[in-house]
């Protein structure tokens, strides 16, 4: 399964990318905003999460920037089970921050997902984090006023993450808080 948004193609990632991850996910500042991936990041974990098999329900894909010189990785999107929801996750290597990537790949996997048949998705940020709470409100997502303690690898420990729902096919309920968000 392969998608094209605007700017990027989403496509599974392939074992021998594995080089490619490491140098654009070692990176603690990217690592320590994640559930599931360890800080340090190692050579093994890269080649397992490159090799990964795909979940036909729960797709996950390498973001990856088309070129001239061929496409560039920049990033990693998916859905994936937290407590029982399908849960959106998605990072973006630092030297891509702040050109809209993260917002334009997660926007292609909502699509996905409701051509899966996914009703309601979930998402999270950790709090020190604000820059992904943008882009979930961006994407639709509400926040829940829920926050709780989440658990990641890169951290090593807990940490408080907000909350955050989307239904998918529905307009935003709360686009009035979020449009009370940016005039703040």
């Amino acid at each position: 399964m392969f998608i094209r948004s605007e700017r990027l193609f989403l496509r599974p990632g392939w074992p021998e990318e594995w080089e490619d991850l490491l140098t654009l996910i070692d990176d603690e500042e990217v690592v320590r905003n994640l559930a599931r991936a360890p800080w340090p990041y190692t050579a093994e974990d890269a080649k397992a999460f490159a090799a990964r098999e795909q979940d036909r329900l729960l797709p996950n894909f390498f973001v990856t920037l088309p070129g001239s010189d061929g496409a560039r990785l920049i990033g990693s999107v998916g859905l994936s089970l937290v407590e029982g929801e399908v849960n959106l996750g998605y990072w973006i290597g630092r030297p891509y921050w702040g050109q809209g990537y993260a917002t334009e790949a997660a926007r292609a996997m909502l699509s996905l997902a409701k051509s899966l048949g996914h009703r309601r998705l979930v998402g999270g940020h950790f709090v020190d984090n604000p820059a992904s709470g943008r882009v979930l409100r961006k994407l639709g997502f509400c926040p829940t006023g829920e926050v709780r303690n989440r658990f990641s690898l890169g951290r090593g420990g807990e940490a408080p993450a907000e909350l955050h729902a989307l239904t998918l096919g529905d307009r935003s309920d709360c686009d009035d808080d979020v449009d009370a968000m940016r005039a703040a």
